[in-house]
């Protein structure tokens, strides 16, 4: 009798209670497939990150006594799907039984039931133990409506207890502080670096590339700075707690060319592999804030990063997929311009934003949001094409928490399920949040013309943007005033800035 158990690459939870102890009867299976390195192309280090994270995690497992069948990307039996490895697999062993856990993407579950439908065996599909809200009441309670991300933070605080008194009433006396956490970094105090030292993963390299395998973005190989295993995304966690917990409030939303990670934590490829757990995670932040090392606005904030937004967005995904995929509210249509795969463009926030990303596989909230996201929007690009880029690009994407954030906050796409107003912004807002105008080949303080700096292309376009969907925007209430501001322009002035709209549209390769 073998019990065949299948563990995904996200999956490297070891405290689950799959893992409690061996047993004889159990094999588990885990496998490095063309079918996820191809489905979109992926940066070099997100490729390489999840395969040694992965490999590490098996080797943990066979330390512990567990039984464990490793295919890697280049075995010659490896067949290059779950489907055919499964099957394969089963074979071998001799299976009787299979069971995995609940897959994050929507996706990977119907390949997964599709697969498991062919093996015919009995089976099971148990939890992944991982999030604080489980799929089937996150499906339920949004499918009809999808609550407002605040509310369902302030549900989860109650339910959890977190950061509330006796008596439910938030500590503090307010839910959140999100308007204590927009100020620009001034560069001191110092930004800390993150903690990881270099892995050499030389050698999988090699096997990634002889296996045909196409990605994006700098491997690094011979240093990758990222957590591959339990003890490393516990020590990058105390570190954050430590160096930068104290500092993230304030500047969570600030940007910077001086630093690219700045008070950031660097946790969510670990949180999104499992190597951490989100409790643990908000309880470490808790814990500093009750010691009193941070100041409550600062723990605040970051929990609801991880308790409140996180989990939103899974919820959002898994009750309206797979109809979330397609959606497109703002019928936007044109292609991501090329410099997003070079960070080749004149605009400084984007060539940044863009070469950070290349480079590290990372860029932060503010970043995607209003800087890559925002020009996206602006221009109208399509949201499908908006998806894979951002799917690709960063190491922390799996399409659960990537769709929604990119297709229901960024671009709107989705008419309104997650944000009541888009977030579209001009130049003024990224100068208010970062240094990076200072120095631009545009001018950002101009709306059009080109005597001496041409004017930057987001305050044409952010106006041009609100045009072509005012009828769907007017009426908002939270997007009055620059409609207002629009109508108090002379007729020469908005038409002057519409034309320069449709000239930089026109030529969004060459920006």
């Amino acid at each position: 009798m073998t019990t065949l158990r299948l563990i995904l690459g996200d999956q490297l939870h070891a405290a689950h209670s799959w893992f409690r102890a061996p047993r004889a009867d159990a094999l588990y299976l885990m496998m490095e497939v063309r079918s996820e390195t191809d489905y979109v192309r992926h940066h070099a280090q997100k490729v390489l990150a999840i395969f040694a994270a992965m490999r590490a995690f098996a080797a943990a497992l066979q330390a512990a006594g567990h039984r464990v069948r490793y295919l890697k990307i280049g075995d010659a039996d490896n067949r290059q799907s779950f489907a055919a490895n499964l099957a394969q697999v089963a074979a071998e062993c001799g299976a009787t039984r299979f069971e995995r856990m609940e897959a994050d993407e929507w996706r990977v579950e119907r390949l997964l039931d599709e697969a498991a439908q062919t093996l015919g065996l009995p089976q099971a599909v148990v939890g992944s133990e991982h999030f604080l809200a489980e799929r089937a009441e996150l499906a339920q309670r949004f499918a009809a409506k999808v609550p407002r991300m605040e509310f369902f933070y302030r549900d989860l605080r109650r339910r959890h207890r977190i950061l509330v008194d006796a008596d439910d009433v938030p500590v503090g006396g307010v839910w959140n502080f999100d308007a204590q956490n927009r100020e620009k970094w001034p560069g001191d105090p110092p930004a800390p670096a993150w903690p990881w030292r270099g892995h050499d993963l030389c050698a999988l390299w090699d096997e990634i590339v002889a296996a045909g395998v196409r990605t994006i973005g700098a491997p690094h190989a011979d240093q990758l700075r990222w957590p591959i295993t339990r003890r490393e995304a516990r020590a990058g966690l105390a570190h954050f707690i430590e160096h930068a917990l104290p500092w993230f409030g304030p500047y969570q939303d600030a940007m910077s060319t001086r630093s690219t990670t700045l008070f950031h934590s660097g946790l969510s490829f670990a949180l999104n592999v499992k190597l951490l757990h989100p409790r643990e995670v908000i309880d470490a932040a808790l814990a500093a804030w009750q010691a009193g090392k941070v100041e409550l606005a600062s723990c605040e904030g970051f929990v609801r990063q991880i308790l409140g937004w996180r989990e939103f967005v899974r919820g959002v995904y898994w009750a309206r997929m797979p109809g979330y995929a397609q959606a497109n509210a703002l019928d936007a249509r044109r292609p991501l311009p090329e410099w997003y795969w070079s960070g080749d463009t004149k605009m400084a926030c984007l060539r940044h934003a863009i070469a950070q990303s290349l480079d590290t596989a990372y860029a932060h909230h503010i970043q995607r949001l209003m800087i890559t996201g925002n020009f996206a929007l602006l221009a109208g690009c399509d949201p499908d094409a908006v998806d894979a880029w951002y799917l690709g690009i960063y190491i922390d994407a799996f399409e659960w928490v990537e769709m929604p954030n990119t297709r229901g906050m960024s671009q709107f796409a989705d008419g309104g399920v997650i944000a009541s107003k888009p977030y579209a912004g001009a130049a003024s807002y990224i100068g208010k949040q970062s240094d990076y105008c200072k120095g631009c080949a545009y001018d950002p303080r101009r709306r059009h013309g080109a005597s001496g700096k041409p004017a930057c292309p987001f305050n044409s376009l952010y106006w041009d943007f609100l045009l072509r969907h005012e009828a769907r925007f007017a009426r908002n209430p939270r997007m009055a005033m620059p409609y207002k501001a629009w109508a108090k322009m002379d007729a020469g002035e908005r038409a002057a800035t519409l034309a320069q709209a449709a000239h930089w549209l026109a030529r969004l390769d060459e920006l």
